[in-house]
């Protein structure tokens, strides 16, 4: 991921220096004088010949990039004096450089325009000492930049730590993202932090849903309220909120049916579910894999049904890692939850490090 973002600011790996090559001097112009054998002096054994080792080749496009300056040696250019000023017209270039990179990693344009705009804020017209290094200060600002895009994420533990029990958490989103499967996970991740858990299967429209979710609570050992398949979800919902309240259960969390923002009839049922239910939280999931589809989709669906954060799924599997970015910033909710893979445990809590520990090559 990022590896065109790397490029730009030079964190990549550096080119192997190319092996010198020694010019062949020229042979030295001395006249030649006849010397009989018998007067000459005996002759000096010969000096070694020394080979000049041939260099090695090049690739036409190691050439290209070696000679392309990083974004870092276009500033450290400007160090005078013991301390550099930033002008805009030093750095315009490269922040344009730096928004086409995040464009190709599927950053929506807005967000991208966000970054490069806040990077230009905090290093135009600055004053750096010279033992301050330019990478360093390209490299924060950087960071500075996407931590305000991102946001602080969402602590859900300490959510429910300080409210009132049951807290009741409704999953929504496009069918087919991972929603129920990020249920079972966040049920996992929640009992490990000693919080009791019961689920409904609230996804009566899918055939098979209703089995998908009882093998996953089975395996993890939480309670499941369910009905038979095409049975109204609200109801589910309102016997799994009943049954936390009669058990002191602190989360009830609520699968639904995936749907899109355009489907009349399932987005008024959703509306039911919430009125029924009374939701705390309604998380929407998406899969970052579909890039700006996903942002669109985020973005249409807050409109339709608001939302109080997102779950981004198969995080692992996004050569780009844009969408990540730009859901956060483009509906303005909390990044809730990365899925990283394929186990209960793959289900980590988002924080804006673990964006920027992948840019940046950083371990967590």
């Amino acid at each position: 991921m990022f590896e065109g973002l790397k490029r730009v600011l030079g964190l990549g790996k550096k080119k192997k220096e190319e092996t010198p090559v020694l010019e062949e001097l020229p042979a030295p112009e001395t006249p030649i004088t006849e010397t009989k054998i018998d007067d000459a002096a005996p002759a000096s054994p010969a000096a070694p010949v020394q080979e000049v080792p041939k260099p090695e080749p090049v690739l036409e496009e190691e050439e290209e990039e070696a000679k392309r300056p990083s974004i870092f040696s276009r500033l450290k250019t400007l160090v005078v004096e013991r301390e550099f000023v930033l002008s805009e017209k030093d750095i315009e270039e490269t922040l344009f450089d730096l928004q086409m990179v995040l464009l190709e990693a599927d950053v929506a344009y807005p967000v991208a325009e966000a970054i490069t705009e806040h990077m230009k804020k905090e290093l135009v017209g600055t004053h750096r000492k010279m033992f301050d290094s330019a990478d360093k200060v390209v490299t924060e600002a950087l960071k500075h930049a996407i931590e305000n895009v991102l946001g602080d994420g969402f602590d859900l533990v300490q959510y429910i730590n300080t409210h009132e029990k049951p807290v009741k958490i409704l999953f929504t989103g496009v069918n087919g993202t991972g929603k129920t499967t990020s249920v079972a996970k966040i049920a996992a991740l929640l009992q490990s932090q000693g919080l009791s858990v019961v689920v409904g299967a609230g996804d009566t429209f899918r055939a098979g849903a209703i089995e998908q979710i009882r093998v996953h609570c089975d395996r993890l050992g939480v309670k499941l309220i369910a009905h038979q398949e095409g049975a109204d979800p609200s109801a589910v919902l309102f016997d799994t909120v009943n049954y936390a309240k009669a058990h002191n259960t602190d989360v009830v969390l609520a699968d639904s049916a995936g749907r899109f923002h355009n489907r009349v009839n399932l987005m008024n049922q959703l509306d039911k579910i919430k009125r029924v239910m009374k939701p705390d939280l309604v998380f929407y999931v998406d899969e970052a894999v579909a890039g700006n589809d996903a942002v669109i989709r985020a973005e249409e669906f807050e409109k339709t049904v608001s939302t109080d954060g997102v779950i981004l799924t198969k995080v692992d599997m996004d050569p780009k890692g844009g969408a990540a970015i730009s859901i956060a910033y483009t509906i303005g909710k909390p990044l809730v939850f990365l899925g990283v893979g394929q186990e209960y445990t793959d289900m980590k809590p988002f924080t804006p490090s673990l964006i920027i520990d992948e840019i940046f090559g950083e371990d967590n």
